[in-house]
């Protein structure tokens, strides 16, 4: 283990990182409702802790309606950009990886990155018989850092749950072991790679998805931590303009992403699960490409069954009885079921929002106000709802800037998917 990541130096140093920024919100946490200002040093303090901690900043950021709005909010900035590895240290991992110093694998390979983040960095490359290829590869030492990181957040959350009764609520230690298992399967790219070509072949079963695509892996040079695919070039959604592009078609890309999306998620129980814009983009035939799928959700039989029949009764009928049954049957129940009063409160929140023109209607807020509801009657809910309602907010925000006049759920053909097709296959 490196000396930088013993267990030892980690926590001194994660220690002087938070006293110095990450103290202010604490303090006034333990006394108060933390503010903004309290936050923002608390997400300066895990940028500077390093990818695990900008990982968990993610996580809280992606995860409204399980922490605070104040805490949430301000995680959305949290940085995932990184000065990049040097070139040296790179070719070592893939030589390592791969057998074979990186000019001897690829015809060609830029040193310098086409991206640098916590994880992972990505550089362009060419094949010997021509083929264009991108290349991931983890960034070095990165494991000895995150477990060292994962035993402080295991004993800081151990300690949170015995000592506070809003610790027992918010269940930190399960929220870290969820997070460790999520870490350990995004530093896994054989994982990844298997996760792109399930979501492809899962699209290529159902329905008609011919403008949705993912990269294609090149297997003999993946590993679990080189993952080697096809390049496609296009437009990344983070990089279109108001108005959008030139030649491309975009409200019909944007449908085909959500439609692909839905499909994935409420049919096949397996969605992508950060389709933040860094993760969309549009090739040159108008075709929306999912890159990226470190972080997926699954979603179990009974849960797609449960959230088929919620969906309906929130967004159409209205039935907010039949909402409550379906948070409480969702949910691990750590109090009595209290349906009626649920009910009454998830109608005091939802209807204003319903009441909303079509075009100001956020489907995304609108299930993270249910979310809170069930937490605030002590109901656990499977953290993949949260990231079904942070992908359709993902998407309502995509909407605006490249369909202004369309809304996710205000599409003819998207409610005949959701509440029609979808239901046919349902007991």
């Amino acid at each position: 283990m490196p000396p930088s990541a013993s267990p030892g130096r980690r926590l001194a140093a994660t220690v002087g990182v938070l006293a110095s920024e990450g103290a202010g919100f604490l303090v006034e946490a333990w006394r108060q409702p933390a503010g903004p200002v309290a936050a923002r040093r608390l997400r300066r303090a895990f940028e500077a802790l390093g990818p695990t901690y900008v990982k968990l900043g993610q996580l809280v950021a992606s995860s409204p309606g399980l922490f605070p709005d104040v805490l949430a909010e301000e995680f959305r900035a949290c940085l995932d950009q990184v000065p990049p590895v040097p070139w040296a240290d790179v070719a070592a991992v893939v030589t390592e990886e791969l057998g074979a110093p990186p000019a001897e694998v690829f015809a060609r390979i830029d040193p310098e990155p086409l991206a640098a983040a916590s994880i992972a960095q990505v550089h362009t490359a060419m094949l010997a018989d021509g083929t264009e290829v991108v290349v991931k590869v983890q960034r070095p030492g990165l494991r000895f850092q995150l477990d060292a990181d994962l035993a402080i957040l295991r004993t800081a959350a151990w300690l949170l749950e015995r000592t506070s009764a809003r610790g027992r609520m918010a269940n930190p230690v399960a929220v870290v072991e969820d997070f460790a298992d999520s870490l350990d399967r995004e530093l896994d790219f054989v994982t990844e790679a298997r996760s792109m070509e399930r979501f492809a072949a899962n699209l290529r079963t159902f329905g008609a998805n011919d403008r949705v695509r993912v990269p294609a892996v090149h297997w003999p040079l993946t590993t679990a931590r080189v993952l080697t695919m096809e390049r496609i070039h296009g437009v990344g959604v983070n990089d279109l303009t108001p108005g959008g592009a030139a030649g491309l078609h975009l409200d019909g890309a944007l449908r085909a992403a959500v439609r692909a999306w839905l499909e994935a998620a409420l049919e096949h129980g397996f969605f992508h699960g950060d389709v933040h814009a860094g993760n969309l983009m549009i090739d040159h035939d108008g075709r929306i490409v999912f890159l990226d799928f470190g972080i997926c959700g699954q979603l179990e039989d009974r849960a797609r069954h449960t959230i088929r029949r919620g969906l309906p009764a929130l967004l159409l009928q209205r039935d907010y009885h039949a909402v409550a049954a379906a948070i409480y049957e969702l949910g691990a129940i750590l109090r009595p079921a209290d349906l009626a009063r649920a009910a009454d409160d998830i109608a005091t929140i939802v209807e204003p929002l319903l009441a909303r023109p079509l075009s100001e209607i956020s489907y995304g807020d609108i299930l993270v106000e249910v979310i809170r509801i069930g937490t605030r009657y002590e109901v656990r809910l499977p953290r993949e709802l949260v990231l079904v309602a942070k992908q359709l907010m993902y998407f309502e925000r995509y909407g605006k800037l490249m369909a202004p006049d369309w809304a996710v759920l205000n599409d003819p053909e998207l409610l005949r998917f959701l509440f029609q097709t979808l239901a046919d296959g349902d007991p």
